[in-house]
């Protein structure tokens, strides 16, 4: 009386095979593409220029120079025990590079990290000194961590100079696994100004 039918019994377990899939789809889930940056391209403020030597007590001295739409440039992090480069298109007041950053006297895979970030060049008054602002991430994200730096004044751009000497440049061995650093890091985090919070270029 109360048994199934054989199609019933048929119907029965297609409707819970696709049930179990829809389950197994939802948990799942889509793959996370790159995080990238919410921002658009302005004009360049009056008086600005990308090139020049940005400071952050984080980051070090970011020695930069802009040529046609392509900036360069490369930084020591604060602690001196990094350094980095990094380049890309420039449009106006906004600037999206890829970095890579060395860890001094290490080799091998673990011996450098890389990401992605972006720029904008910003003059909070016109008495006052030029800043950028922007946040890097680590491989194919754009974003994840701040990086602010106060424009100087009375500096040249020299990229080369961040470069480590030959004695610096030695190799000791050994070291983190491939990503747990990043731009300026030790083992991550931000210098107390909102810049880092986490693994990348920091003190």
């Amino acid at each position: 009386m109360f048994g199934l039918s054989p199609f019933s019994s048929n119907r029965f377990r297609v409707t819970l095979t696709a049930a179990a899939l829809g389950l197994s789809m939802v948990a799942c889930g889509p793959k996370e593409g790159p995080k990238t940056a919410k921002v658009t391209a302005g004009d360049l403020p009056v008086g600005g220029d990308w090139t020049g030597v940005y400071f952050s007590k984080t980051y070090g001295y970011l020695h930069l120079v802009k040529e046609g739409d392509t900036i360069s440039g490369k930084w020591r992090v604060a602690a001196g025990d990094k350094w980095g480069e990094m380049s890309g298109k420039v449009t106006g007041n906004l600037f999206k590079y890829e970095w890579k950053e060395h860890t001094i006297g290490m080799v091998g895979a673990s011996a450098a990290s890389y990401g992605r970030g972006y720029f904008q060049y910003l003059v909070p008054n016109a008495d006052e000194a030029h800043e950028i602002k922007g946040e890097w991430g680590l491989k194919t994200d754009e974003t994840g961590r701040t990086w602010e730096a106060v424009k100087q004044k009375n500096m040249r751009s020299d990229p080369d100079s961040v470069m480590p000497d030959e004695l610096e440049g030695r190799s000791t061995g050994g070291g983190w696994d491939e990503g747990t650093t990043a731009p300026g890091t030790n083992s991550g985090g931000g210098d107390g100004e909102g810049e880092g919070g986490g693994d990348a270029p920091l003190e």
